[in-house]
Formats: C-alpha cells, sequence, structure tokens
C-alpha cells in the first residue's frame, strides 16, 4: 500500500509517518510547502496530479484541510484523508469539504458537529494523540542536571498569543470603535468566568461583526465558501484569540503572586516580571524533560478549542508529567480526573489545586503514572491511526 503525505511541517508529522510505516505503509511525501509558504492552490494541485499520475496511491492525506488537494483528488477519484489538529481551520468552509472522495477526521467535537451536517458519510470524530515511545528515549536519558533545570513547581509551554492576536493589531491601528472595544472587552471578562462552554459566538452582534470584518483588510475571505464565515471567524480568529492571550497573561500573572512559575515561550512576556521566563523550548528535545521534571505543569486551552483536547494535553500526560487543565467536556471521555490529572473550573479553583498538589507529592506523583499508563495504553498515534484505517476500510 502506497500513500502520499502532503507536508506543511507539523509537529504532528513525524509521528504519524512513523506509524503508518510502521503498518507496512510506503509513505511518499511531498513538502514543497515546508520551504516555500507561499504555494498556491493551483500549484499544490498540479503537484498532487503529478504524484496521482505517477504513483498507484491508496489515498492522500494531510495534517488539516487543503481545498486544492480534495477538488484534485475528486477529479481523479483517489481518497483524501486530512486530521485536523487546529481550531479555527477557516479552509473548512470551503465547497470542498462537501467532496465524496474526502475523509476528513477533526479533533474537536464541537467542530465536528459544526461541519458533520454538511458531509455526514465522509467526516468523522478522531481525537488526538501522543508519541510515549519518542518521549520516553528523551526521557530514559535525562540527568541529575537535566532535573535540576527543569524541574519547576509550576510550569507552562506555550504562546501568550500576544504576536499572533489580530485583534490587537486593530486596537493598535485605531480601527475599532470605542463601542465596539467595550463590548468586546466585555464579552472576553464574561467569557473568562465561565468555563466548558464557550459563548461567543452565539452572543456577537452583527453590528460588531461588521465592524471587525470591514477594519482587517486582510480578514479572511474565501472564494469559494459555502456558508458565511464572519461570524465564525470573528469569533474565534479575532476575539478568541485576544481572549487567549488576556486568559493566560492573567491567570500566569495571579499564579505568580503566590507560587514559583517558569514559562517557556517565545512571545513577549514583559507584562509579567514575576513569572520566571525561559525562552522557547525545543519540541523534541526539552519540552518532554520540562514535564517529566516539573511538579505541576499547567495547560491553559484557547477558547476556539470548544470541547476538545489539545495536543498539550496529550502529550504532558504521554511524558508522565502531573496535568493541571482547564475542564474541558470530552475530558471524562478519556480520563478520570483526581486519578489521571487534575482541572479547574475558576481562578481560585486553580490557585488552591496548586497549592494543594505542591504540598501532596505522593498524590500528585500517583496521578501522574495513572495518567501516562493510560494514555501509553489507549491514547497513542498507533491506537488512533489503527481506528482511522478501520473506518477507511469500511466506508
Amino acid at each position: 500500500m502506497e500513500i502520499l503525505i502532503y507536508r506543511y511541517n507539523s509537529i504532528c508529522e513525524p509521528d504519524i509517518i512513523q506509524v503508518f510505516e510502521s503498518f507496512g505503509i510506503t509513505v511518499h511525501r511531498e513538502e514543497m510547502e515546508m520551504s516555500d509558504k507561499q504555494v498556491t492552490p493551483a500549484r499544490c494541485a498540479m503537484k498532487i496530479t503529478e504524484w496521482i499520475l505517477s504513483h498507484k496511491l491508496f489515498f492522500i492525506f494531510s495534517v488539516n484541510f487543503y481545498p486544492a488537494i480534495s477538488y484534485t483528488c475528486s477529479h481523479f477519484k483517489v481518497p483524501y484523508v486530512c486530521w485536523s489538529v487546529d481550531s479555527p481551520v477557516p479552509e473548512l468552509f470551503s465547497n470542498a469539504l462537501k467532496n465524496e472522495w474526502n475523509r476528513i477526521f477533526l479533533f474537536d467535537k464541537a467542530q465536528y458537529e459544526f461541519f458533520h451536517p454538511y458531509n455526514p458519510e465522509h467526516i468523522y470524530y478522531l481525537p488526538l494523540a501522543t508519541n510515549t515511545k519518542r518521549w520516553e528515549k528523551v526521557i530514559l536519558d535525562m540527568t541529575e542536571a537535566d532535573y535540576r533545570k527543569y524541574g519547576h513547581d509550576v510550569s507552562f509551554v506555550g504562546s501568550l498569543y500576544s504576536e499572533k492576536c489580530r485583534y490587537d493589531k486593530l486596537l493598535e491601528n485605531n480601527s475599532l470603535s470605542s463601542y465596539t472595544q467595550g463590548y468586546v472587552n466585555g464579552l472576553i471578562q464574561a467569557q473568562l468566568k465561565v468555563f466548558g462552554y464557550n459563548f461567543i459566538y452565539d452572543t456577537l452582534s452583527e453590528d460588531v461583526i461588521r465592524e471587525i470584518v470591514s477594519a482587517d483588510p486582510f480578514f479572511y475571505k474565501g472564494q469559494d465558501i459555502f456558508l458565511d464565515t464572519d461570524r465564525y471567524l470573528v469569533a474565534h480568529q479575532y476575539i478568541g484569540m485576544k481572549l487567549a492571550s488576556v486568559e493566560r497573561h492573567a491567570i500566569l500573572s495571579s499564579l505568580s503572586e503566590r507560587f514559583d512559575v517558569s514559562l517557556y515561550t517565545r512571545s513577549d512576556a514583559s507584562g509579567l516580571p514575576r513569572v520566571h521566563t525561559k525562552g522557547g523550548a525545543s519540541t523534541l528535545t526539552e519540552m518532554p524533560k520540562i514535564f517529566q521534571a516539573s511538579k505541576i505543569n499547567l495547560n491553559i486551552t484557547m477558547r476556539p478549542i470548544e470541547t476538545g483536547l489539545s495536543l498539550r494535553i496529550w502529550d504532558i500526560l504521554g511524558c508522565g508529567g502531573f496535568l493541571l487543565t482547564n475542564y474541558q467536556a470530552e475530558i471524562p471521555e478519556y480520563f478520570e480526573i483526581g486519578k489521571d490529572l487534575e482541572v479547574y473550573e475558576s481562578t481560585d479553583e486553580l490557585i488552591q489545586k496548586v497549592d494543594y498538589y505542591l504540598h501532596h507529592e505522593a498524590e500528585r506523583m500517583n496521578i501522574a503514572i495513572h495518567g501516562y499508563e493510560k494514555t501509553a495504553k489507549y491514547h497513542t498515534y498507533e491506537t488512533r491511526l489503527a481506528e482511522m484505517i478501520r473506518i477507511l476500510s469500511n466506508s
């Protein structure tokens, strides 16, 4: 069996390739987008056409959805398989989503429920995973110096989204009225108090949506879409990213007033003077050491991931780290809270649990062990991709 994976350098791609190959599948790679981020849909379609005409491919695979690949595969009647690892993904609004040769897997159940009705026979739900074997190789070679270097009381690895926030760009350019700024700020402050349910999408007024869309000359406007994307993108890409930035700054600031907090990020952390900022961490070599050595690994899921479990959750557990995360509706489907991991539903609860687990080492370590064992047994890429192949074989 031969397949082609169209790569853009997602951190998930090497693990997926490795597992497909372990299944006895020959994996070809198209990597032009790894070095050229300006690849046009036409060039993408041409390259995929060349692969289809020169190889007998069982399917073509990508992380996230590419309309150009979908249309090309549909033309040649070759299955196109993709696995969404992000939210939002604007390309899912393309009419290409409806092609019958698609096999689309979405990790967030809310995302799945939103898009599934538009192609119910060919859109599936599949949560993310981790590569415990990869992490084990790094962790088993850790030295005492590594444990001293990365052994923080509380650590957070991730972006503060200040550099990725398009809403902030509009504020910097004075592009929004005081009314809209106040309206959005009110929404953000209200949403910060609610965990497990995202109400921004349903609450946005049409006037605010129109103003934000008009204010950004680079607002995503798909030329081939089946549904108006303005509300979805304003809620998730603009306000959602701003909310993520505000929330992460607020949580880390509150924790650092009482605890020793270390932050690994490439974002500007100058607004967090009490936090020990360490700079970026290498995903493959440093990140697993941080997760393993830290007493408490904090996860703050960005709100556009409405119900699903982000990749960070799986990786912390897969490294044998103790995880304290915001509550997500899908967590109880896979883990037992208080046995495999811990959750918080308010900043006050987060502070209480950080304090508790810093003083209850045996309980904390026991939870980390349970979380790792369950993840290694049920939630690896081998498990997920075996389920994907099973679905493909029956579709």
